[in-house]
């Protein structure tokens, strides 16, 4: 009896193609990623987090900037990533997705089944396509992991997570304490 070929090299275009089922897919290098619907705690502190950034960017004229997953960015045929929420440059705002290439900022909100994806192969990625900065929040850990290109190790932020958009703006600051409370809770 033959095996299926559990080494298939996938492309984006593949991964377009597949059927909507409620799953995140994602391929890096041709390593497809896939990740289940995720739970409560994900989605409210990705919310919690979009909201501190979206104020943070309002006012500098930025809101625009902010995305958030469901994406499709890809920098070449066997790579297409779903960043949980990234800011783009101003010029890439109101492109279509092929257009999108540049993320000043992407975060990933861990989830158990996507812990390797996004602490190894998305962080590599994303350090060789010289995204600006990119976090890893931690929920379980209560932490965040901040990476940048040229990074071998992150830094550990737990108290206060700091970024600008741009080296003259001003500097956004978000309490973790806040951002990984009890949904409900204040």
């Amino acid at each position: 009896m033959a095996m299926p070929d559990l080494a298939q090299r996938y492309t984006a275009q593949m991964v377009r193609d597949l059927p909507d089922d409620g799953n995140r897919y994602e391929v890096v290098h041709g390593e497809l990623l896939v990740t289940p619907v995720p739970r409560m705690m994900h989605q409210a502190v990705l919310a919690r987090l979009f909201a501190r950034l979206r104020a943070y960017l309002e006012p500098l004229g930025l809101a625009d900037t902010l995305l958030f997953a469901p994406a499709d960015i890809s920098w070449d045929d066997d790579t297409l990533v779903q960043p949980d929420l990234f800011v783009v440059t101003v010029e890439e705002i109101g492109l279509e997705w092929p257009g999108i290439k540049t993320l000043l900022l992407a975060a990933e909100v861990l989830s158990p089944s996507s812990a390797r994806a996004d602490r190894v192969i998305k962080r590599r990625l994303y350090q060789v396509q010289r995204v600006d900065t990119y976090w890893v929040v931690d929920i379980e850990s209560g932490m965040v992991e901040v990476w940048h290109p040229g990074d071998e190790r992150p830094e550990i932020v737990t108290d206060t997570l700091r970024w600008r958009v741009g080296a003259a703006a001003p500097e956004a600051a978000i309490a973790l304490v806040e951002l990984f409370r009890e949904p409900g809770r204040r």
